[in-house]
């Protein structure tokens, strides 16, 4: 049984020998680009130095994470990261869906690509240019808010990046702007996906828009939902760079706020050269949101084998 199985699958392969060499250039991309520098690994656990090599440099064990962690920073690092990505998931999913939504009740066809186009534009401009943008907004002495908006509210002058409170906020709007009209075009690729059957039973039945969307398009689109999520979630220890550290202009007095391991572990290899620590902080983000998907994912077969991942 087990020969002719083998057998099997040597003459599937002669088959189709030539689909496997049309893979053959993107299996090696996928090995060059995403395998082969894990083996980088290694200089974690090394106090890297140049004139030795990588190989040759101290080993040091467990140092780099102990310095990562033991410094006064660690709790507000930890903290920001997990409580901007945690925000930004929830907001951004439930912002990704009504606007799918919304697009979905748009019946002209050109129209429904102009927004789409107007939505998706945010994404693919360049964070640099984002943090132009919102310095053009929010510049103390120039700034678009400062010399109209709250002139004309009645509001004094804010200075807004001396001011670390009004940050979570600023981020967060950047963060959805720029990023919704991604997620939400594949969000309404799953909901251009749904049979029209549905909705016209729907119809037929009396069922207002409304509880079409909350009975028919929600319940239909959660895989689409539920896999979003979980690659959300397996990156919650990873935090955009250019949001963090572009955007609000690596000033100082917002750090308290606007600080993530991304951005420290960047000012700590350009300060002090640490490639050791840095690549410490990248294996523990890299190890976090590896079990944090494993727990997700766990959590959603439980509730419903059909929806999980794997």
């Amino acid at each position: 049984m087990r020969r002719s199985t083998f057998a099997y699958r040597i003459q599937n392969i002669k088959r189709h020998w030539l689909l496997l060499v049309m893979i053959l250039p993107g299996i090696i991309y996928l090995f060059i680009n995403n395998y082969l520098p894990m083996l980088g690994i290694i200089i974690a656990f090394k106090n890297v130095n140049f004139a030795k090599g990588i190989w040759g440099s101290d080993w040091v064990g467990f140092d780099n994470f102990a310095y990562l962690f033991q410094t006064q920073d660690a709790w507000v690092i930890t903290r920001n990261t997990l409580l901007y990505n945690g925000a930004f998931i929830v907001l951004g999913t439930i912002l990704s869906i009504a606007v799918a939504v919304l697009l979905n009740e748009v019946r002209k066809r050109f129209v429904s690509r102009l927004y789409q186009s107007i939505i998706l534009l945010p994404y693919l401009i360049s964070m640099v240019i984002v943090a132009y943008l919102v310095l053009a907004l929010l510049n103390e002495e120039n700034g678009f808010v400062n010399h109209y908006v709250l002139p004309w509210l009645g509001i004094d002058s804010v200075s807004w990046y001396a001011d670390a409170g009004k940050w979570p906020y600023i981020l967060s709007i950047v963060y959805l702007w720029k990023n919704v009209g991604y997620t939400c075009i594949v969000y309404l690729a799953s909901i251009v996906g749904i049979s029209q059957e549905y909705y016209e039973s729907a119809t037929l039945d009396g069922a207002s828009r409304w509880r079409q969307v909350w009975s028919i398009t929600l319940p239909l689109i959660k895989p689409t939902m539920v896999i979003l999520v979980l690659l959300s979630v397996g990156r919650i220890f990873n935090s955009d760079f250019g949001l963090f550290y572009q955007v609000p202009l690596n000033s100082g007095a917002l750090q308290t706020t606007t600080d993530v391991i991304d951005t420290y572990v960047y000012r700590g290899l350009m300060t002090f050269g640490d490639f050791g620590m840095s690549s410490a902080a990248g294996l523990y983000q890299s190890i976090v949101g590896f079990i944090l998907v494993l727990t997700t994912n766990a959590f959603v077969r439980r509730k419903d084998k059909d929806l999980a991942l794997f």
